[in-house]
């Protein structure tokens, strides 16, 4: 009798205990960009190696890209995370200063977890195009990819700050990669297409050897006046050939935009404390995202730089990165530090930005 209660009362205790982890779980989700793109692999691998040990059943959400993932995060339910290249992010900030109060309301609230990588600008042509370098684009008919797109945004700003004025509006497309690389390749009508993915970026990568005889990627050369004057923004990179074998014979010099990991701040304590978890089970699983997870991994560290004016840090996560990384130094395994979140250096027809950032009222 007695050992029929204590069976009982056991299998009481465990669906309890059972109920309580089921509870204290939540369903959150990270808004990334293409299903061909780089950030969808980035938000799978957090989804796979960090949120089960911070209670999280995180799902990994395709988009348009960067700044369509800002509006989510501003209005979806249950998106707790987004993917957003550094360019996109300062132009809500640029646009809010210039007196747009939807810019203003949208980026007001938002709070960078971490900055993650370098994605590298690809400007695909055609291979018996007579454009040999970036610089060179000033009069082609570019597809600078999506409306609400991270690619359209680097596309428009890179091309303005290169040759000082906006890409013309009869110049520019906005269509998805692989329909852009058709009217490329086949009817001509576009004469280059821009993709922003970090490397090996699996839309090229995907790419059978015969791509050489149809594409070909355009050279960044930093030396070119243009090409300084975009700089000021972005980063020169490398486009490694060993990552594109079908398509490139040797390394080219290429231009990259930061990616970085933002969220809301969140005053719920309950969000509050998943997403704390969420940071100390990235700090902690950080070797494993580096050795099993996307390459870019490798390019990642756990160092939390100063942002620019206008730009902050999530306090609470913050503060977990910080008590993990004194404790990987008291067991001798060294992390770089963080810093202090607050910490900080110092019209009638809708401009093509903002149609981008999707600021217009329809």
């Amino acid at each position: 009798m007695r050992s029929t209660i204590r069976h009982s009362v056991a299998a009481v205790l465990g669906t309890a205990l059972a109920l309580a982890a089921q509870a204290a779980s939540v369903d959150y989700k990270i808004v990334t960009a293409s299903e061909r793109g780089t950030y969808i692999q980035i938000g799978r691998d957090l989804a796979r190696f960090v949120a089960p040990q911070a209670d999280i059943a995180l799902e990994a959400l395709p988009s348009a890209g960067s700044a369509e993932n800002v509006q989510r995060l501003r209005s979806e339910p249950g998106v707790k995370l987004a993917l957003v290249q550094s360019d996109v992010y300062q132009a809500f900030l640029d646009r809010a200063a210039a007196g747009n109060p939807q810019a203003a309301e949208t980026i007001k609230p938002l709070r960078v977890v971490m900055p993650l990588y370098n994605e590298e600008i690809y400007f695909i042509t055609r291979a018996d195009s007579p454009l040999q370098n970036v610089h060179e684009i000033k009069d082609a008919r570019i597809n600078v990819g999506p409306l609400l797109s991270g690619t359209a945004l680097s596309a428009t700003t890179l091309y303005k700050q290169m040759f000082g004025k906006p890409l013309p509006d009869g110049q520019a497309s906005y269509l998805s990669n692989e329909d852009a690389l058709v009217k490329l390749t086949v009817d001509k009508s576009i004469d280059v297409v821009v993709a922003v993915a970090g490397q090996p970026a699996k839309l090229l990568v995907d790419m059978k050897p015969e791509a050489r005889q149809l594409i070909r990627l355009l050279k960044f050369d930093a030396a070119n006046p243009a090409s300084k004057a975009a700089l000021q923004t972005y980063f020169p990179s490398v486009v490694k050939a060993s990552n594109y074998p079908n398509l490139l014979p040797e390394d080219i010099p290429g231009v990259a935009v930061k990616a970085f990991l933002v969220t809301f701040n969140y005053g719920q304590s309950d969000t509050t404390a998943h997403l704390s978890r969420f940071a100390r089970a990235l700090c902690q699983n950080f070797p494993t995202l580096q050795a099993e997870g996307h390459p870019k991994w490798k390019e990642v560290n756990l160092a939390l730089p100063p942002l620019g004016k206008g730009w902050s840090y999530y306090a609470p996560m913050v503060r977990e990165f910080n008590s993990c990384v004194s404790e990987h130094a008291r067991a001798g395994r060294v992390i770089q530090p963080v810093v202090n979140p607050n910490t900080k250096p110092n019209a009638p027809q809708c401009p093509q930005q903002e149609r981008i950032l999707g600021l217009c009222k329809s």
